[in-house]
């Protein structure tokens, strides 16, 4: 098997479509002004009995109707992390300025990170069995992860390579990087990679019992934070040899600079400062970009004391002096933590970033943690001229990924 992550690229990465569905907007325009305006996505939770936990707020869609964008049949049959993929590869496709029925499926790929899957099935078969009922047979072979790449690409009729990550929370940035791989060395012209991942009475009990919830809201950096907030949501953007969306005419967002990799196998739980720089510094090296370049980082910025200590401090340790110049703020404040498909939301506000030339703010920020020592953007946005940005994740099992953007 070829070896693509030290494959010489070939071919420069686009970035030419966005399709989102998140707690504070289905779509890219209203997610980017929300985003913009601090609006928090955070709710009490209504899909989940949460009576028998201490904590009920998490960043819940309440408006997603997948009707919307599939017939009532296929979204009863499939489950929500598949329904919100499929109609986040509408919407991006839509962005992209493709006509949705002449999209080039040929030799389109499909890569999507996720962490909990679609365990609901698993939910649903655990309920049938203590209630002694029936359990629908065909629902056995969806439990699988890969079944919501699956139904995407069986939807939109993609016909090229196909892969689900599992790489935890870092899942999402580990699609878009390995998308990036096949563009790059000419593999493939078009990609559409991103993450998913559905609220889950599994996923909230085992947060729940890291005793890493926070209360009522994430407060990233902040010396008051208590912990992070479980999201749900799907992202997933277009992306595009540069030649191939120059030559339709394109509306090039921002460009795919190259990633990094690192996995400390240090902690499952905890992460490892080193471990965090050394993605930052492979994603830099491998891009070729000044570091001076560099105005913004997408942190991942998960609120939990630990995280946010070894984040600033890893992005201390790669970037010295210019910190004080390094805008760094996190989205999960007003998302919460989406899992797999946190940090694709974060690489779609990277993008957006550079072309808008306005950074989204760290909300929910009181007071300064010594330990945090970034500017975290606290509370409103900012208008800077960007010219590259970072996007930072990092997960369970020490799994790290941090991907380079560019303006076009």
């Amino acid at each position: 098997m070829v070896n693509l992550y030290s494959s010489t690229p070939q071919q420069r990465v686009v970035v030419t479509g966005i399709g989102t569905v998140s707690s504070i907007g289905i779509g890219k325009e209203p997610f980017w002004k929300n985003l913009l305006s601090g609006t928090s996505g955070i709710s009490v939770v209504e899909s989940l009995d949460t009576s028998s936990y201490n904590r009920h707020y998490a960043g819940e869609i309440k408006n997603f109707d997948p009707t919307q964008f599939m017939s009532k049949r296929r979204a009863k049959r499939i489950g929500r992390a598949s329904q919100m993929a499929i109609a986040a590869g509408q919407l991006a496709i839509q962005d992209s300025g493709f006509d949705l029925k002449r999209f080039p499926r040929e030799n389109t790929g499909l890569f999507i990170g996720t962490t909990m899957g679609e365990n609901i099935f698993v939910e649903q078969f655990h309920d049938a069995q203590q209630a002694e009922r029936e359990f629908e047979k065909y629902k056995f072979r969806v439990f699988s992860s890969d079944y919501i790449s699956a139904n995407t690409a069986a939807f939109l009729k993609l016909n090229g390579p196909n892969k689900i990550f599992a790489t935890a929370c870092a899942s999402g940035n580990y699609a878009i990087g390995r998308a990036y791989d096949y563009i790059s060395t000419g593999r493939s012209d078009v990609c559409l990679a991103g993450g998913s991942d559905a609220l889950s009475r599994i996923a909230y009990t085992g947060f729940h019992r890291l005793f890493a919830m926070a209360p009522e809201q994430c407060q990233p950096f902040d010396v008051n934070r208590k912990g992070m907030i479980l999201g749900e949501g799907c992202c997933l953007l277009i992306l595009e040899a540069l030649e191939h969306a120059q030559a339709r005419k394109a509306n090039i967002i921002a460009e795919v600079l190259g990633y990094g990799l690192s996995c400390d196998a240090y902690h499952m739980t905890q992460p490892k400062q080193s471990g965090i720089a050394k993605a930052i510094n492979k994603a830099i090296n491998r891009s070729k970009v000044d570091r001076q370049r560099i105005g913004y980082v997408c942190a991942h910025g998960t609120g939990t004391p630990e995280n946010d200590k070894a984040e600033s401090g890893a992005i201390h340790d790669v970037f010295g002096e210019q910190v004080k110049d390094l805008a760094v703020s996190s989205i999960k404040s007003m998302l919460g933590h989406t899992m797999g498909a946190a940090s694709a939301f974060e690489a779609a506000t990277c993008c957006l970033a550079v072309k808008e030339e306005e950074i989204p703010p760290t909300i929910n920020f009181t007071e300064k943690d010594p330990e945090c020592d970034i500017d975290c953007v606290p509370n409103s946005s900012r208008k800077v001229k960007l010219d590259v940005a970072l996007n930072n994740a990092s997960a369970f099992g020490g799994n790290n990924c941090c991907v380079a953007f560019g303006a076009v």
